[in-house]
Formats: C-alpha cells, structure tokens, sequence
C-alpha cells in the first residue's frame, strides 16, 4: 500500500458492486472503493447503471489509511465538473428576524392594540367566580 498515495489518479479494474459503492482493484494486492457518491457528479440511485464487474474505471484516491488498509477512490474526481445554469432571477432569501420586527414595534401593530384593549374588556365581563 506504500505505493499508492493521495491524489494519485490511476486505472482500476471493478471487482465487485454493493449498494453502497464499488470495490476497484489498483492490482493484483491492492483494492480500493468507490462510494456510490463518488462515482459521478449525477444523482447515482444504482451504481450497476454507471460500473460493471470487469470494467475498467479511471480512479483518484482521496485517502489512504494504512492502520486499516483501506483505500478511498473518486471516479468523481477524475471527471471534469458539469456547468450549471445560473436562474434568471437571484433566490429570495427569507428576512431575518431583526430585519421583519424592526419595521415596528409589537405595541404598534396592527391588531395587536385592538386585542389588548379587549381583552381588559372580556376579562372583566367573564362569569368567572372565585
């Protein structure tokens, strides 16, 4: 495992598919995986749609870790990004709390003077015995 090294960028053979990624030999000793979130910068719901056993997959290793002897791959990292469209109109950002309640003040908003001046009134005219 001595040989390999972060950021190495290397071609693999897929030797195995589970749900959560692809185990890819570097050789004959060595295998490495490839989380399912590495394995394209689309949406990836089953990895059998991108990899097949026996093919041949172009990997960059994000980690090695010699204690376990685990090798982290990125089919991902070897590919270029896609562009993404920017929207038409910028995304509305909700007001922060400071921002909405700065505008008045509680004693000052509508409705909330005409509930308190009622309320003294319902109280008083409540049936409510001690």
């Amino acid at each position: 495992m001595a040989k390999y090294e972060k950021d190495q960028v290397l071609t693999g053979k897929v030797t195995g598919i589970q749900p959560f990624g692809a185990f890819v030999a570097l050789d004959d000793e060595t295998q490495g995986l490839v989380h399912i979130s590495e394995i394209s910068h689309d949406y990836v719901k089953d990895v059998n749609d991108y990899v097949q056993v026996g093919q041949e997959v172009e990997v960059k290793i994000l980690e090695v870790d010699e204690a376990s002897k685990k090798i982290k791959l990125s089919m991902k990292a070897t590919q270029e990004a896609p562009k993404r469209e920017k929207s038409a109109k910028p995304a509305r950002r909700a007001p922060r709390r400071n921002e909405a309640s700065s505008n008045f003040k509680q004693e000052e908003a509508p409705g909330f003077t005409v509930l308190k001046d009622k309320l003294e009134d319902w109280i008083k005219n409540t049936n409510f015995k001690k």
